[in-house]
């Protein structure tokens, strides 16, 4: 009788474990009947009785099958292996615990560390109410010139830095986090090469790395990985925001984002549309950037770096759906970055809507103006970065920074 009173005080989902069986791969995703997951449940497979992969649902099909993605490769799944539902969706460790540290899309460590242990978070919550949104009129400082001069941030701004590859996108980031008055960083590689991680993280300084926080996931992930990275990040800068930090979010790349969501679609059977991208892409991208924002708490500032294809940055539809969700755009140019003047910055073409940051600088609108109608002035003559550096700091008196 004693047995059977202590069988009964344990919850239900103790006592009854659901438990399938594989029967099929289809590219990187796994079948399995005869369990039954909810779409975002993660689970297990038994490869022995010591080694085990987890797994998230990201679909189900007819005859009660369910749609699997391994959070590694599938070398090593046979058909019959056993699966196990855990009930819950996917939750990490988030705040103080993973401050300095470099970890993968699922909170295990890359830099040969501890596992970090604390209170654990579910990656989906619930979003942001749009009258609890403060208004954007505190200047975030990036120790950029070109900026912090005329392309001033606020502390819960959205901005994009469209660029293609070899723009020096990732080195403006390293003098970005190296300058920046923010109280954490949260940096997010999504889809980078693994020797660039590995770069970015030495590189940081001792007292920006005390307060920077890497979520990486490398190019030979898989998609489900790179996907949750960009998940991961943003929710350790959440727990911080709501901590009364001010939070600086970069994000590279967010097209690779897209990419590994467009990859998890067309696996369960979405019908790709313009550029290839499925509708889950398009419904993707504004829940990941409204999560950003300023509150009574704190702010998250968010930069997100966009590929771009070739040197326009307005023929790609995906760059085109960013800059309507996004607050500001910083365009870097092919011509400034081939002939070594980097930050490679187009100052006429980018764009920070935020004007009420701007209060601090009384003839900012005639500057602005006046910039507008030297366009071709600007690109011809003061292309050289010293010509640049000096014209800008007489015209518009910003602080001595260290990086321009």
């Amino acid at each position: 009788m004693e047995v059977c009173e202590k069988i009964k005080q344990f919850p239900v989902s103790r006592l009854l474990v659901p438990i399938g069986h594989i029967t099929a791969v289809r590219g990187q995703s796994l079948i399995a009947s005869g369990i039954r997951m909810a779409v975002g449940e993660v689970g297990k497979i038994q490869l022995s009785e010591t080694q085990e992969v987890e797994v998230e649902c990201v679909g189900f099909l007819e005859d009660h099958r369910v749609l699997l993605t391994p959070y590694h490769d599938v070398m090593g799944i046979r058909p019959g292996l056993a699966v196990i539902a855990k009930g819950r969706p996917f939750s990490m460790v988030s705040g103080n615990e993973v401050l300095g540290r470099l970890l993968d899309g699922i909170g295990k460590p890359l830099d040969r560390g501890p596992m970090p242990i604390g209170p654990r978070r579910f990656l989906t919550t619930v979003p942001m109410s749009p009258l609890s949104r403060q208004a954007v009129d505190n200047i975030l400082w990036t120790g950029i010139r070109a900026i912090d001069g005329l392309l001033t941030l606020g502390q819960g701004q959205r901005v994009g830095v469209f660029a293609g590859a070899g723009f020096g996108k990732t080195t403006l980031l390293q003098e970005i986090l190296n300058g920046t008055e923010a109280d954490i960083v949260v940096v997010g590689l999504i889809g980078e090469r693994g020797r660039e991680v590995a770069e970015f993280f030495r590189q940081l300084g001792p007292e920006a790395k005390k307060r920077t926080v890497i979520i990486a996931a490398t190019s030979d992930m898989p998609a489900i990985m790179r996907l949750k990275a960009a998940w991961a990040a943003t929710l350790i800068a959440e727990d911080f925001r709501d901590q009364g930090h001010q939070v600086l979010l970069v994000m590279d790349s967010l097209t690779r984002v897209a990419l590994a969501q467009r990859e998890i679609g067309m696996e369960t059977g979405e019908l790709p549309s313009a550029r290839g991208y499925t509708p889950s892409v398009l419904h993707l991208l504004p829940r990941l950037l409204e999560r950003a924002g300023a509150t009574e708490k704190g702010s998250i500032t968010g930069i997100y770096t966009v590929l771009v294809d070739g040197d326009d940055p307005y023929e790609d539809p995906l760059s085109d759906i960013l800059r309507g969700l996004l607050d500001g755009h910083i365009i870097l140019s092919r011509q400034l970055a081939h002939r070594g003047h980097f930050p490679a910055i187009d100052v006429v073409g980018s764009l920070s809507r935020q004007k009420s940051i701007f209060k601090w600088l009384d003839h900012s609108k005639t500057l602005w103006r006046g910039l507008k109608k030297r366009k071709t002035y600007w690109r011809s003559v003061l292309t050289p970065r010293a010509g640049m550096c000096c014209w800008i700091r007489h015209s518009i008196c910003i602080p001595p920074f260290k990086h321009f």
